[in-house]
C-alpha cells in the first residue's frame, strides 16, 4: 500500500464479525463506522448504553450494542458472557477506549484509573473472548496505544497502582506502554496458531474527547490549538483500521500516522520505544495482569523467542 493509506482501502468486510470497545465516540466511532460500511457486523462495547444506541443510529449497516465499562471486572466478565452467547465467531476485537491524564482515582476492583482501564480492562476482555478468534483464520486483536507511551512512561512493578505518587501523564504512559508490551507478548503467544494475530495502532495527535481531563492549564491551549495541531477523529482511527483491515499487516506490527513525529498524516507502519520491545518485562506484565484480573488465556502458551528486531519490523 502507498502512503496515501484510506477507508477506500479496507477490503470488503462482509461476513466479519468486529467487537469496538469506546465506540460511540471519537476514533472509536470512526473506526467502528468504517466497517461497517465496508460490511462488518460491528458491535459497540461502551460503557453507556444510551449514547452507543444513538452512535449505532448514525451508522449504515449491522451494527449492534454491548454494554461494557472497563472499569469494573465484573462488566467486563458480563460483557463477554453476553458476546459468547450472541457471536459464534469473531474477527477483529479493537481495544480501543480509554481514559488519558485522569485525577488520582481507582476503579471497582481498586486499580489506578488510567492502568485499570486501557490495559487490564483490555487484557481481562481479550482473554474472555479469545477462544472465538482462534478458529477464525485471518482474525485479529488490535490494541491502541500513544505516542504518550514513550513519555515518561516505564512499568512501575514496585508501585503500578501509583499508590506512593501520582502523576497523570507518567500513569498514562505506563498504560500506553502497558498496551504495546501486551500487544507484542500476546503475539508471541499467538505465532503458533497461525489463525490468529495481535497489531497495535496509535492515532497521533487526534482532536478527541479524550483530552477533556488534562490539567486546566493545557486544556484552553489545546482547545485553542487543536485545530492546527491536531487531526480529525477520522483520520485518526486509519492507522486503527489499517492494522485491523489490511491484508499485508504482521503480527506485532505497530501502525501510525506517517507524518513528522507521527503526530497526523495517513497511517504506515511505526516503531515504539526501545523499552516497549524489552521480552522479560512483556513477560512478568503478562503475569502480573493475569494475577491481577484472574485472566487466563486459553490454549495460548508462553513462547521465550523473542519478536523481530525493531530494523526488521519497520518501513
Amino acid at each position: 500500500m502507498g502512503a496515501k493509506w484510506t477507508t477506500a482501502n479496507i477490503p470488503d468486510q462482509r461476513g466479519r464479525v468486529a467487537v469496538v470497545t469506546g465506540a460511540n465516540t471519537g476514533l472509536g466511532y470512526e473506526t467502528a463506522k468504517a466497517l461497517a460500511e465496508r460490511g462488518a457486523s460491528v458491535v459497540l462495547a461502551v460503557r453507556n448504553v444510551e449514547k452507543g444506541e444513538q452512535a449505532a443510529a448514525r451508522m449504515t449497516g449491522d451494527v449492534t450494542v454491548q454494554a461494557l465499562d472497563l472499569t469494573s471486572l465484573d462488566s467486563v466478565r458480563t460483557a463477554a458472557a453476553a458476546l459468547r452467547s450472541r457471536l459464534d465467531r469473531l474477527d477483529l476485537l479493537i481495544n480501543n477506549a480509554g481514559v488519558m491524564y485522569t485525577p488520582k482515582q481507582t476503579t471497582r476492583d481498586g486499580f489506578e484509573m488510567q492502568f485499570g482501564t486501557n490495559h487490564l480492562g483490555h487484557f481481562a476482555l481479550t482473554g474472555l473472548l479469545l477462544d472465538l478468534m482462534l478458529p477464525v483464520p485471518g482474525s485479529r486483536v488490535v490494541t491502541v496505544s500513544s505516542i504518550g507511551h514513550r513519555v515518561r512512561a516505564a512499568i512501575h512493578f514496585d508501585d503500578l497502582q501509583w499508590e506512593r505518587s501520582y502523576g497523570r501523564a507518567a500513569a498514562y504512559g505506563q498504560s500506553k506502554l502497558a498496551n504495546l508490551m501486551f500487544t507484542y507478548e500476546l503475539q508471541r503467544r499467538l505465532a503458533a496458531h497461525g489463525t490468529t494475530v495481535a497489531v497495535a495502532a496509535h492515532p497521533g495527535l487526534s482532536s478527541t474527547e479524550l483530552a477533556r481531563n488534562s490539567p486546566a492549564a493545557l486544556r484552553l491551549p489545546l482547545t485553542w490549538l487543536a485545530p492546527l495541531i491536531a487531526q480529525t477523529p477520522a483520520m485518526g482511527a486509519l492507522p486503527t483500521l489499517r492494522a485491523a483491515t489490511d491484508p499485508a499487516v504482521l503480527g506485532g506490527q505497530y501502525y501510525g500516522p506517517g507524518g513528522r513525529f507521527e503526530v497526523m498524516g495517513h497511517p504506515r507502519l511505526v516503531t515504539s520505544s526501545p523499552e516497549s520491545y524489552g521480552v522479560a518485562v512483556q513477560q512478568r506484565l503478562w503475569a502480573v495482569s493475569e494475577d491481577l484480573t484472574g485472566v487466563k488465556f486459553p490454549g495460548v502458551q508462553s513462547k521465550q523467542k523473542s519478536l523481530p528486531s525493531k530494523s526488521v519490523i519497520t518501513m
